[in-house]
């Protein structure tokens, strides 16, 4: 049953460009309805140019609780918030904004502990792994902080930016006890692969990583949400490895997401299976 629109219901949207194909409102109205909260969530097409002018105006409305943000706005938010979450911070993108009563807005990004928690949810634990991270941009960048704050023994990072790898590798091994470097695309010698590029959404998309050096004690998580598996899923699943898709992530961000928006009740609910 859809949300029963009233004038106490509190709004939150979905900003980004595109949002067709965004599943967070028909997951997050699902869970409103289930817990029978008088919230909804709606999705907000606002391209880059417009963004500055719609935080202008999304500012004077007050039944704005608050919004997800998605590409190609999680780091341009940074300048549009008054206060930083500690995970925004880190990573310097925000995918979470809580509009609060008095008028100030807070950012933060759930992109890498909602992946963790996805992980988790799926039985997957990082404690004492070795994991290859493929991708250090926005997404990248949060899972590798949360990888190696989850207990990961080791981790090693590849982007088609070298310095851009080894740059995060750098900052990661600051903050954390987890043994970090940048590499290859390898997924020899170790226990989770994680590809956090965009490739593999289109048929023609080049493999991430070098398949042939797939085993069945891997898993291997693609975090592409999308109605079929991506090529690299399914040449992982030929050779006998554990995968995951987009979708347990998906789920821990909007977890995570609803318990910092203030659906604590939800979040609790919802902790053990969904």
């Amino acid at each position: 049953m859809l949300p029963l629109i009233t004038g106490s219901t509190r709004i939150y949207g979905l900003l980004g460009d595109p949002v067709k194909s965004a599943k967070s409102p028909m997951l997050l109205n699902r869970l409103f309805a289930e817990t029978q909260s008088d919230a909804v969530c709606i999705p907000l097409e606002v391209g880059t140019q417009g963004l500055a002018e719609f935080v202008k105006g999304a500012r004077a409305v007050r039944n704005l609780a608050g919004l997800l943000v998605t590409m190609p706005h999680k780091q341009a938010m940074l300048e549009f918030v008054d206060v930083l979450h500690p995970s925004a911070r880190q990573i310097g993108a925000i995918n979470v904004v809580r509009c609060d009563t008095d008028g100030r807005w807070e950012g933060a990004v759930f992109d890498g502990l909602g992946c963790v928690l996805g992980m988790q949810r799926q039985g997957v634990s990082l404690l004492g792994k070795s994991v290859l991270l493929i991708g250090a941009g926005g997404s990248g960048r949060a899972i590798a902080f949360a990888v190696a704050a989850a207990g990961a023994r080791s981790l090693s990072i590849s982007d088609l930016d070298p310095q851009r790898a080894a740059d995060l590798a750098h900052r990661v091994t600051r903050e954390g006890s987890c043994e970090v470097h940048a590499g290859p695309a390898d997924p020899a010698g170790h226990d989770i692969v994680i590809n956090a590029t965009p490739l593999g959404m289109n048929p023609d998309d080049p493999m991430p990583v070098e398949a042939e050096q797939l085993n069945p004690a891997m898993v291997v998580v693609d975090i592409i949400t999308r109605s079929e598996p991506t090529a690299l899923l399914l040449e992982a699943q030929s050779r006998g490895c554990k995968t995951l898709d987009g979708q347990p992530m998906h789920v821990g961000q909007a977890l995570l997401a609803l318990g910092f928006l203030g659906f604590e009740d939800i979040e609790r609910r919802y902790s053990e299976g969904l």
